[in-house]
């Protein structure tokens, strides 16, 4: 589980037709090449005042004034520099913006520094790819990893359980033995046509009364379904129909990641105190929402264990009557997968390995789709470009095959680009086990919280050309390798890096593209004139009112560059 903010890209900031969004300005001195906007400042003739998260105003906040001097006061933290927050910062933090505040004090302070959360505790802010590369990676004399999740495990223990999401030491080494190999090759193929093809059609069906009615669409929330949907059938093999009803296990999902989020950043943190959990309102809303997640997935876990246990009867009555081996490939979800495998687990950890599963898996595909496809109607001339290579390889057909999934490259990148603006999560939380030091001489003492901002690393001027634009070619020729942390030596880490690597990254990447390519074979998308795009975090970057866009079908022969409006960000 992983934390995450948000901010826009500057490309999006100029004000063309479209949308109506608050403009950028700058909200600091920087060289002509770092990002043109950090902090939103509201034109009240637009729109009356900056769009802000209200469930998240007023609960939480880090690094005022008055901690930067107590901590500076009391020695900081060596030769790191410590940032120099103001409480006008606070603006931004209670809005949910939190990396906004940590990209101005990386220009003020450089790339790693420190951020007080109190008068002699603070964040260790890493936005240097060697260092992130260093704190993901580095080990003891004995291989083992000296930096374990840190916060993250201590405020998302009430969601995630015993989960590996974050689970440390010999059980999440255990636990990722078991659930790594359920993501094979063998079950990807499967799932392309099965769940990943067949839902991202129904989708698209669903689109089809918008497209003739001339009603618009909220995209994100269309997404948001279609992962569930997706998710439910692949990992319990479960359809959660998503996409025909309104299921509150979505917005149950969103209330405890804000949660965690809140939880992260406390600093009275009344959390700790179980026996107030059920007196405070924010808390009480969270702990009834992981009531139904949980109770979710263990009905699931429950109806999947009568039905292996069925069939291995079965297989079993087979056997002696025929000789043969009874084969039921009907349902090759990962929850059968690790049942059948009939591993000494409990229940509860089964339940908390495959809510992570469920948690991860719906939220961030979710996100970078929405952005995706924002990102790809903010650029029509990389929108043809898309389009244009559907049709090449999908020819009449509506869904893509495996072999046609390989040869979406350019589709692929635009994922992959859309998910260096706008990362999920922005921000990776670490912990130091042991006394440690980073590349530059930085040192590191035990018990240090590290935040690594990914969001930082991919805006970067120093790291990449161009940082704020666009530009799904510049990760190298279509027919070379997919960006990750190992060919881009961790200046690309959308889904982190080290042995704690996102287990579902393919499984993530591959989704994410056959759904596009299914909606922008048969579709059309322009953005809802005069709406203001806000922003708002979970455990990813959300829209704050939705992604609204108008859908018109497009002939099986036209696959020309949509007419799309572009639109300022706020």
């Amino acid at each position: 589980m992983l934390l995450s903010g948000r901010a826009p890209p500057a490309a999006a900031c100029r004000p063309q037709s479209g949308a109506r969004v608050t403009p950028f300005r700058p909200a600091f001195k920087q060289a002509s090449r770092t990002r043109s906007s950090v902090r939103a400042q509201p034109d009240d003739e637009v729109t009356g005042g900056k769009s802000i998260d209200a469930a998240g105003a007023g609960t939480s906040f880090t690094s005022p004034g008055w901690l930067t001097q107590l901590n500076m006061l009391w020695g900081g933290k060596g030769n790191v520099p410590v940032a120099n927050a103001q409480p006008d910062d606070i603006k931004d933090l209670l809005g949910g913006a939190l990396f906004q505040a940590l990209y101005k004090w990386m220009t003020e302070s450089g790339p790693i520094y420190l951020l007080p959360t109190g008068p002699v505790s603070s964040f260790l802010v890493i936005s240097d790819p060697a260092a992130a590369k260093h704190v993901l990676r580095a080990t003891d004399n004995s291989q083992r990893n000296i930096y374990n999740k840190g916060l993250v495990a201590e405020v998302a223990t009430f969601l995630f359980g015993v989960g590996f999401a974050i689970a440390g030491g010999d059980v999440w080494k255990a636990r990722r033995r078991a659930v790594g190999p359920s993501l094979h090759r063998a079950y990807l193929e499967v799932m392309i046509d099965r769940v990943f093809g067949a839902s991202s059609l129904f989708a698209a069906d669903k689109l089809r009364v918008a497209a003739r009615s001339g009603a618009p669409v909220n995209m994100e929330a269309l997404f948001s379904q279609l992962t569930l949907d997706i998710i439910g059938k692949s990992v319990f093999n479960y359809d959660f129909n998503a996409l025909t009803t309104d299921s509150p296990l979505i917005q149950a999902v969103y209330t405890a990641l804000k949660e965690t989020e809140q939880r992260a950043t406390d600093l009275l943190p009344l959390w700790k105190i179980p026996a107030l959990g059920w007196l405070i309102p924010r808390q009480r809303k969270a702990l009834l929402a992981v009531e139904l997640i949980r109770k979710t997935t263990t009905d699931l876990i429950r109806k999947c264990k009568e039905m292996v246990d069925e069939e291995e009867m079965r297989a079993a009555s087979a056997a002696a009557e025929t000789g043969q081996d009874y084969l039921n490939d009907s349902d090759p979800s990962v929850l059968r997968f690790l049942i059948a495998a009939r591993e000494e687990v409990d229940s509860t950890q089964l339940r908390d390995d495959l809510l992570s599963m469920l948690v991860a898996g719906h939220e961030t595909t979710g996100s970078a789709l929405t952005w995706t496809l924002y990102l790809l109607v903010q650029n029509p001339d990389k929108l043809a470009k898309a389009v244009a290579e559907v049709g090449a390889v999908m020819g009449d057909r509506l869904a893509p095959t495996m072999a046609d999934f390989g040869q979406l490259r350019y589709v692929m990148r635009c994922v992959n680009e859309s998910m260096r603006l706008y990362p999920h999560p922005p921000v990776l939380l670490r912990r130091a086990i042991i006394e440690d030091e980073l590349p530059g001489g930085f040192k590191v003492p035990a018990g240090q919280d590290v935040m690594i901002s990914v969001y930082n690393i991919h805006h970067s001027p120093a790291v990449w050309d161009d940082p704020e634009s666009f530009i799904p070619e510049r990760f190298g020729p279509l027919d070379g390798p997919v960006p990750s942390e190992i060919n881009t030596d961790f200046k690309y880490i959308p889904f982190s890096g080290g042995p704690r690597k996102c287990v579902g990254d393919q499984f993530a990447l591959m989704e994410a593209v056959v759904a596009l390519a299914v909606l922008l074979r048969q579709y059309d998308f322009s953005l809802v004139p005069n709406q203001k795009i806000g922003m708002t975090t979970g455990a990813t970057i959300h829209t704050t009112d939705g992604l609204y866009m108008y859908v018109k079908e497009r002939s099986a022969a036209g696959q020309q560059a949509p007419a799309g409006a572009a639109v300022a960000l706020a």
